[in-house]
């Protein structure tokens, strides 16, 4: 082989490794990922958010209030107020599993700033190793800002862990960027209307 066959199968060796190695982090994000989390389902699925505008008006009969309304299978929430000139479309976090998901018609009946966490009796029976209370800060699982639903048990919260947005992840509860839950914590009020499809 001569030497410029030689530096020239060196330079597309070199190139060709050079192109596989930038590209492994962009097919590592289209993939199915695996995380292993004790007392949960082992497979999460890449993250999936499907962005399309709603109208209001097939799910509610008004806005008295704003309304919230949770989509499960596009994992958005939806938000307008009082006379529908404020419409916010977020990302979310849904529930892991259909046995955690409960759905139909809530409202806010409670606003915390800097909420304190503890898990669900049954949350506690999955995983036995959880702390039993977690005050507000940056370890707590429903980050700055917590609307409390009518239903017990279920919030539409902040989260610290921003790779559970757009995924099935939670133990029922509703999850946004912090960023988002601060924005719609302004908006919301008790006694908007939620709706969980």
């Amino acid at each position: 082989m001569s030497k410029n066959s030689h530096a020239l199968l060196s330079r597309r060796l070199f190139l060709g490794s050079a192109a596989a190695t930038l590209a492994a982090p962009a097919l590592a994000q289209t993939s199915d990922s695996t995380e292993f989390r004790p007392g949960v389902s082992n497979v999460i699925r890449r993250n999936a958010s499907s962005f399309r505008m709603l109208d209001w008006q097939p799910h509610f009969d008004t806005l008295t209030n704003g309304a919230i309304l949770c989509d499960i299978t596009s994992r958005a929430l939806h938000f307008w107020n009082e006379d529908a000139s404020v419409y916010k479309l977020y990302p979310t976090s849904v529930p892991q599993t259909d046995d955690l998901t409960r759905k139909g018609r809530s409202e806010i009946v409670r606003k915390v700033e800097g909420p304190s966490w503890a898990p669900t009796p049954a949350m506690k029976e999955r995983n036995p190793e959880w702390p039993d209370f977690i005050g507000p800060g940056p370890e707590n699982p429903l980050g700055t800002h917590a609307l409390y639903l009518s239903w017990q048990y279920y919030r539409i919260h902040g989260t610290q862990d921003t790779r559970k947005i757009g995924r099935r992840s939670s133990n029922g509860c509703i999850g946004l960027y912090n960023h988002h839950i601060e924005e719609l914590y302004a908006l919301a009020k008790p006694g908007t209307q939620v709706l969980l499809i």
